[in-house]
Formats: structure tokens, sequence, C-alpha cells
């Protein structure tokens, strides 16, 4: 199957765009998720509500709400091109901001859920026999929530995959630099006879779903298969 080079640059960037993602929001997935499942505090439901907002709010709105923070003239964007010489509009630091922010609640939600399915007791337990909250946190809660983990990287990584309306609003479609697998098969689609290009670009979509999927369930069952042998 041919594929042009722009073709090729757009699926390279979208896995480019989605790892890097998961990797940004991973660690403060855990964080958000750990405050919302273990955390007793006033506005804690406020919290909750921000962090869910992109699962309820058009992407075109949070892709606005992005460009007006982080834009050139933004108040965090002028800061951050003034001091440190960062800028996201149309570029691809840009394209993972956007892609991060839209797939952090799916990731919190994962991570919450196996959080909260964590035998407490087992923590408990273990205070008492003298280990840290760290070592507590690192020998018997992680383990046990791995496998939220990995359910939240994976569909990070998929709704990443698949991120358009807030890319395309905050970063434009630039190829090369933003134009992601979805912005891609939008350009594709309004072009004269583009339909072939938008064609295979959809099967290039698919192939990559299934596959983050294939492989979360190796890993998912390898997780569990390790789970059993330490119990």
């Amino acid at each position: 199957m041919t594929i042009s080079e722009i073709e090729r640059q757009a699926l390279l960037l979208s896995l480019q765009v989605a790892l890097a993602a998961v990797l940004l929001m991973l660690p403060l997935a855990v964080a958000l998720a750990w405050t919302l499942a273990r955390g007793r505090f006033h506005g804690k439901a406020v919290v909750e509500a921000i962090v869910n907002l992109p699962l309820v709010l058009p992407p075109v709105v949070i892709g606005y709400a992005l460009l007006v923070t982080f834009g050139r003239e933004g108040p965090l964007g002028r800061w951050l091109h003034d001091t440190l010489g960062l800028q996201f509009v149309f570029t691809f630091r840009g394209a993972v901001l956007a892609a991060a922010v839209m797939s952090l609640p799916l990731m919190v939600r994962a991570v919450r859920q196996a959080l909260e399915a964590v035998d407490r007791g087992l923590e408990a337990a273990a205070r008492t026999l003298g280990a840290s909250r760290a070592r507590v946190f690192a020998t018997i809660t992680l383990p046990l929530m791995a496998p939220g983990l990995l359910s939240g990287a994976v569909l990070g990584f998929a709704a990443s995959l698949g991120e358009f309306g807030a890319t395309i609003t905050f970063v434009s479609n630039v190829p090369g630099q933003t134009q992601t697998l979805p912005l891609a098969i939008y350009s594709a689609l309004q072009q004269p006879g583009g339909d072939r290009a938008a064609a295979r670009l959809v099967m290039w979509s698919v192939l990559l779903a299934v596959a983050a999927l294939g492989i979360a369930q190796w890993c998912h069952r390898r997780v569990q298969h390790w789970l059993g042998q330490a119990a």
C-alpha cells in the first residue's frame, strides 16, 4: 500500500503526539486520582468538575480556552514565550498540550477506579508493620492499581490519536507540525479526489486503535498473572 510523504508525516506525528501526551499527563492523572479518591477537602466537587470539563464541553471550546491562555497574547503564553522562549500555537508542543488536556479525564477516571478498588486493609497492615507511606505506595498500592494505570494510559493514547477539535482550534492544521491523522483526514476530504487518501488514513487510524487495544489486553493479562503469582 502506497502512502504519500504528507500521510507518513501525519501518521508519525500522531504517534509522537499521543505518546508524549500520555507521558506528560499520566503522573498528573495519578496525583488527581489520588486526590479525588482519598482526599477530603472543601471544594473537592469543584476540582472534580474542572477535571471532567473536557468530557462535556465541545472540543472547540477547550481549544479556544487553550488559545486564549497559551497564545502569544495570553497570560501564560506571553510569559512562557518571553521567559523560556516556548511557543505553543502552530507547534508540535501545542498539539501535545491539546491532546493531553482532552485525554486527561479518561486517564483520571481509569486510575481512580483502580485506586478505589485497592484493599486499604493491606495498606493499613503494612503501616502497622512499620512501612513508610512511600514504601506502602510503591510495594502495595501501585502494583494493585497497575491494571488501572495501564487502562488509563491506553485510553489516553487512543483519545490523543483521535483528537481533532481542540487541536485544530488551538494549533491549526500545519503539515509536519500539527497535522495529526484526524486533521490529515479532514484535509484530504476537502480536496478534489482526496477520497483515496482519506480512506488510507482512516485505515491507519483503525489499525493503530486495534493495535493499541491488543497490546493493552496482552499487558493487562501479564499484570494480572504477575499479581496472581505475587499473591
